[in-house]
Parts: C-alpha cells; sequence; structure tokens
C-alpha cells in the first residue's frame, strides 16, 4: 500500500473512532452495512460530529463561527493543505469525491448549524422542521446514497424530522440550562408556557402539553417514513436503521419527567438497531 493510501486508511480509522465516540447509534448501524461503504459514512457522520457540537467545542458564538466557516472554506476547495492535515477533512473530501456529493448539501448543513451557536428561539414548528431535514434528514439521504446511489428522499426526510425532535427533547435538559430554545415559541404560546418556564427547570401541564404536541409531530412523520419502507432499497438500509430508536424514544420521554428523561439503555438501543436490520418494518414502527 502506498503512503497516501496509509494516510487515508488512518484517516477513516480516526473517523471510525469520532464517531463511535460521539454518534454511537449511527456508528452501531455503520457496523450493518458492507465492509466497502463503512469509510465514507463514518467520514460524514464524522464531519457531522465536528458541526453539530461545534457549540460544546467552542462554547461561545464567535469561535464557534469561525469553526463552522473553517469547514465552509474546506468544502469549498479554500483551504487544501489545512484539510490534508485534517483526517476528518481528508476522509470527507475523498468520500463526497468518491460517492458524487455535492458541496453544497454539506455547506448548506453548516449553514443551519449556525442556529446552535445563538440564544435565539425556534419560532414556528415550520421553523423546527426545516431545521430537521437541514441537519438530520440530509444525513439520512446521504448516507442511503453512500451505500445504494439512492437517497430516498420519500423515507429519509421524514424519518430525520422525527429522529431529530426525539433527540431535542432528550436533549431539553442541556439546552434549557443553556438557555437555548427549540421548543418552538407558537408551541408554548398555545399552550402559555412561559419560555422562562423551561429555563429554570419547572414542569407544567402546559409544559406537558407543548411536548406532547411535539412527540405527536415525531410520529406524524415517522408515520410519513413507514409508508415508504416496501420500496427501500435494501443496501440503502443501514443508513436507515438509526431511526428503529425514534418511537421507542418516544414512548419512554412520554413517561419521564421533561427535566430528568428516560433513555433506551445502550444494550437495548444496540438491540433495536439489530432487529430493524432483520425487519426494516422496524425502522418506522
Amino acid at each position: 500500500m502506498t503512503r497516501l493510501g496509509c494516510a487515508m486508511q488512518d484517516a477513516f480509522a480516526y473517523c471510525a473512532e469520532v464517531v463511535r465516540a460521539t454518534d454511537r447509534d449511527r456508528y452501531l448501524a455503520t457496523l450493518l452495512a458492507p465492509a466497502r461503504g463503512r469509510e465514507p459514512l463514518y467520514a460524514l457522520y464524522a464531519f457531522n460530529g465536528e458541526v453539530a457540537r461545534v457549540r460544546e467545542l467552542a462554547r461561545q458564538a464567535l469561535p464557534g463561527e469561525v469553526r463552522l466557516q473553517w469547514w465552509s472554506d474546506v468544502l469549498r476547495g479554500e483551504r487544501s493543505g489545512e484539510a490534508g492535515a485534517n483526517p476528518v477533512a481528508s476522509a470527507l473530501l475523498l468520500a463526497m469525491e468518491q460517492h458524487r456529493i455535492a458541496q453544497d448539501t454539506l455547506i448548506d448543513l453548516i449553514e443551519a448549524r449556525r442556529f446552535d451557536l445563538y440564544d435565539e428561539p425556534m419560532a414556528t414548528v415550520a421553523d423546527l422542521e426545516t431545521y430537521a431535514r437541514r441537519t438530520s434528514s440530509v444525513l439520512f439521504a446521504l448516507a442511503a446514497k453512500i451505500l445504494s446511489g439512492n437517497e430516498v428522499q420519500a423515507v429519509a426526510e421524514p424519518a430525520g424530522i422525527a429522529y431529530a425532535i426525539a433527540g431535542l427533547l432528550r436533549a431539553l435538559p442541556l439546552h434549557a440550562a443553556r438557555r437555548q430554545l427549540f421548543v418552538p415559541t407558537e408551541i408554548l404560546e398555545r399552550q402559555r408556557v412561559p419560555a422562562e418556564d423551561l429555563f429554570a427547570g419547572r414542569s407544567s401541564e402546559g409544559l406537558n402539553a407543548a411536548l406532547a404536541d411535539l412527540r405527536n409531530l415525531a410520529r406524524n412523520h415517522l408515520a410519513t417514513a413507514a409508508k415508504g419502507i416496501p420500496d427501500l432499497p435494501s443496501a440503502a438500509l443501514p443508513a436507515l436503521l438509526p431511526a428503529a430508536l425514534v418511537r421507542p424514544s418516544l414512548d419512554r420521554l412520554e413517561r419521564s419527567d421533561a427535566f430528568a428523561p428516560a433513555d433506551i439503555t445502550p444494550w437495548r438501543r444496540q438491540w433495536l438497531i439489530w432487529r430493524a436490520a432483520r425487519n426494516p418494518v422496524r425502522i418506522a414502527t
């Protein structure tokens, strides 16, 4: 193997470790993909981990903007020297070339993640759905394209929205502590819940109703995804497997306090993903 080949192998191995540490659901799902498809998936998911955690990594908006801009520049080919020294960037660029992933698609994901850096509230349900499409649905679609050549939008888009909403509900205590508001203000206003109640960690009937509205929204999108499962190419299946955790997650959240959300145990998460791999209907039911 050439020196370049060894370097790329190391870069993909690094990406796999990043995904294992930061996105366990997708790591487990990727283990069920064909060996030839795992490396580009790890590159895609490691990149997502870098931009999804930008607020935690940067802590303040300006350094976060710098990090996101760096990634945008890399995708535009403006930092080739720096990208070559970054294992996630170099692996991602190769995966994009091999699987014809348009740079604008990932730049749009980065732009959507700028919302994470600030404390502006999510205003409407439509805004939340758009955010979820740009940050979550796109990952399902691109992963499916890597594995099958087809983005399977009929499943990827609604599954991604449902997956994102479930994740945001689990992360509500963290976001509330940071005064981030992902629960749309139009839902809070309809249920007469002041945003300060969330930031103070105060549960109420109104807040429970607002979160129930979000869970129902996620379930509706999951039901839409289920309609496309019969037409899902078998090769694309591993890309969609994390969605198998949505309904069990929503069921547990429904039975727990908003500020102490119950989660699925690691061993059960692994079992649910494995079960969906054997029976694709389980992805969205």
